[in-house]
């Protein structure tokens, strides 16, 4: 295939991952409308489990089915786990925007792991990048006399579980096929939330309206598991990679349409920073990759 032609693919495929992923997410805060938020979790767990198990089968993965119980598999999917947690008790008390803004500083706060684990340099360009970054973030969050709010706290928790989910996500062997470690990660956040639910809530029966939110929740989840994997198979990281900042577009538009919200002023300020920031460290990564290839 032209490489052309393969980058369009996999710019489309990252499009739509970062889509069917916020559709997910808007059917997952519709359900916690009167669940509890970690009930929530776990009954998307055993939804998104519905789908995965066959996509896994489906894709000639059966014979690597095991390898969801991989030490490394299991340590990157605990750190998903974290994140994963943090956002959705965020999500039921924030507008959705505003959390998918904040989770978008994850790949700069993995700039700054790699280079503190690994010792990677990260240079003068890419540290006011990942400052304007941040910045974007605080106008986010937009901190008061008394403190940031919790919930935007959880925010940034979401983007360092992130962050930590993809540093140890580099020790996974590379023959585990990414659909066998996204079942992985869906079967960690079940049992974690589920986890959670016992100690922390009381069980609610759910609604049939709250059955159907989940089941299509478990159905997007899986399907952009599916998409993102393969946009990164089918076009070069450097050209697929700053369409993952999509994400936010998409949350804004979910929250003006399905709940009826939009960011103020400084918040859309800061998710414009946060989009900059983001883009801006992908397409200087890539030319340094070129350079030093050309090298």
């Amino acid at each position: 295939m032209h490489p052309h032609k393969s980058n369009l693919r996999g710019i489309a495929l990252m499009i739509a991952a970062t889509a069917v992923f916020v559709v997910n997410d808007t059917f997952l805060k519709l359900a916690t409308d009167g669940l509890p938020p970690f009930q929530v979790l776990f009954m998307r767990g055993i939804a998104a489990s519905i789908w995965a198990v066959p996509l896994v089968l489906l894709t000639g993965n059966g014979k690597s089915i095991g390898q969801v119980a991989d030490k490394w598999v299991v340590a990157r999917n605990s750190m998903e786990l974290f994140a994963v947690l943090c956002f959705i008790v965020a999500l039921k008390n924030m507008p959705i925007a505003d959390i998918t803004a904040l989770g978008q500083i994850a790949p700069m706060l993995l700039l700054i792991g790699v280079s503190l684990v690994y010792g990677e340099r990260i240079g003068v360009p890419r540290m006011a990048l990942i400052g304007l970054g941040f910045l974007g973030a605080v106008l986010v969050a937009q901190p008061s006399g008394a403190g940031v709010s919790p919930y935007a706290i959880l925010g940034f928790g979401t983007a360092a579980g992130t962050a930590l989910r993809d540093i140890v996500g580099r020790k996974v062997a590379g023959h585990i096929p990414g659909p066998v470690v996204a079942l992985s990660a869906i079967l960690v956040v079940m049992l974690g939330a589920l986890a959670c639910h016992l100690l922390f809530e009381q069980w609610v029966v759910p609604e049939t309206r709250h059955l159907l939110f989940l089941l299509a929740s478990g159905f997007f989840l899986t399907i952009g598991h599916l998409c993102i994997f393969l946009a990164y198979r089918q076009g070069a990281t450097g050209a697929v990679a700053p369409f993952y900042y999509m994400f936010t577009v998409w949350a804004m538009i979910s929250g003006l349409v399905v709940f009826g919200t939009f960011p103020n002023a400084l918040a859309v300020g800061g998710i414009a920073l946060i989009l900059l920031g983001g883009v801006a460290i992908v397409l200087l990564d890539e030319r340094r990759r070129r350079l030093s290839v050309v090298a």
